[in-house]
Parts: structure tokens; sequence; C-alpha cells
């Protein structure tokens, strides 16, 4: 017998291309990867980049890193508040 095909809970395609690995050793990871297809992984990851240089995150700071988790929850799963702004009208004018 064989396996039902995948579906992806925030795109909702049936038979998309799940992830090959749990992105984290944790819960939320599991949850992930047994929900979540490699296209919106991959859209998340954009994200996340975008997130990152945006608001200078720090990743070994631990509220960046809780802030980008309830960012990817909101993202993923549609959970919590509707996830951080980027204001893209300020793009090019930081000036190093």
């Amino acid at each position: 017998m064989s396996e039902p095909a995948f579906g992806c809970t925030r795109c909702e395609r049936e038979g998309a291309a799940p992830l090959d690995r749990v992105p984290f050793p944790n819960e939320l990871g599991q949850r992930i990867v047994t929900g979540i297809c490699r296209d919106c992984w991959e859209a998340w990851k954009q994200r996340q980049m975008l997130l990152i240089n945006h608001y200078g995150l720090r990743l070994n700071d631990a509220n960046a890193r809780e802030f980008l988790y309830a960012n990817l929850r909101s993202f993923l799963f549609g959970e919590g508040d509707p996830g951080a702004e980027i204001d893209t009208s300020q793009e090019g004018s930081v000036d190093w």
C-alpha cells in the first residue's frame, strides 16, 4: 500500500515536494518537515534573509531568534501577528 501524497499546509498543493530533512532539531522543525513543501520553505528562507538584513538581526541574540521564529510561524502557518513589515521605500538609502 502506498503512502498518501504529501500536501503542504501553506500553499495547499497536493503532491508538492516535501523537505528532505528536518530544519530544526525540535517540535517546530518536525512540524515543518511534515507540513511544509520545499517551495514554501525556500520562500521562507528568502523572507528570513530579508528580515535579517532589514532589521540587522544578530542571530546569536535570543530576542532576534525569537523574532524570526515568530515570523516563521506567521509566514508558514498563519499563526500570531501577520509578521514584520519591510519598508522597501528605504531601499538603497543606507550609507555604510
